[in-house]
């Protein structure tokens, strides 16, 4: 009778146990098909807010999986606790297991919060013309470890983004126009009027020089040789080049011309007896 009395007490213990189990796993299962879909709705408007903001495209994937796994973690610690297992040493593993990575991958992390910036900011974007850790080019990849430039000798550049972000950028784009750093000198017998005549004539006369703002000539130095003009065309970026060389080239005929020199270095020598 005792045997049969404590097999119906087992018995009932189990049926007990299994009935609480069970209705904690249908909760457990009921989190995980609520939970994902929440989830899933979550991240499709988030990605709706960040395309109306104009946010970068890598930028915008990278973040969408970054929430997608962060809630996924969240969902699958809250459905252990329904089940009443222990996420208090879970936690601190992932904890200590992210710590240890950080460490480890500090430099990285550095290009990596800085891709982020420049992407959320945009110092620049794709085919802005800048200079960075000294170097210049087109910008041609923005990712969120590095940035990639094109350099006018056709080379390829990759800059880890934190040095980029932590550093001074020049963007020759930004404002739309750039204004082009040239030096002309001429013979101390010259006119500087004259000069200053023929090469204000020849970036007026050229299709890509700007008109606004105008372009300006100056003596910037006089120098052991020469009188140095300062020649300041403005111009589209894109322009820069082109700009460049045919003010250099049409400048040098135009004074050629007007008989106005360019003389070459020379020093005066006055001997004693």
């Amino acid at each position: 009778m005792i045997e049969l009395e404590d097999v119906g007490a087992n018995s009932e213990k189990i049926f007990d146990f299994a009935l609480g189990y069970g209705i904690k796993l249908l909760i457990a299962l009921l989190l995980l098909v609520v939970g994902r879909w929440v989830i899933k709705k979550f991240v499709n408007l988030s990605v709706l807010v960040m395309e109306k903001n104009e946010l970068d495209t890598s930028l915008r994937s990278f973040l969408r999986s970054l929430i997608a796994v962060v809630l996924n973690v969240l969902l699958f610690i809250s459905i252990a606790s329904s089940l009443d297992i222990q996420t208090t040493s879970f936690v601190a593993l992932i904890g200590a297991a992210g710590l240890a990575v950080g460490l480890a991958l500090q430099g990285t992390l550095s290009n990596f919060a800085g891709g982020i910036l420049i992407l959320l900011f945009k110092p620049y974007e794709i085919d802005d013309f800048i200079e960075a850790q000294g170097e210049s080019g087109n910008v041609k990849e923005i990712q969120i470890f590095v940035t990639v430039i094109l350099t006018p000798r056709n080379r390829t550049v990759i800059i880890p983004n934190g040095a980029i972000s932590n550093g001074n950028i020049i963007n020759y784009t930004k404002a739309g126009k750039v204004r082009l750093d040239l030096v002309f000198g001429i013979s101390y017998d010259a006119s500087i009027k004259e000069a200053r005549k023929v090469l204000m004539e020849v970036m007026v006369g050229h299709d890509k020089v700007l008109k606004e703002p105008a372009p300006f000539v100056g003596v910037e130095e006089l120098g052991d040789s020469s009188v140095n003009l300062a020649v300041r065309p403005y111009c589209a970026p894109k322009d820069y080049w082109d700009v460049y060389f045919d003010v250099m080239e049409e400048g040098k005929e135009a004074l050629d011309k007007a008989n106005i020199s360019i003389p070459f270095p020379q020093m005066d020598v006055h001997m004693e007896k």
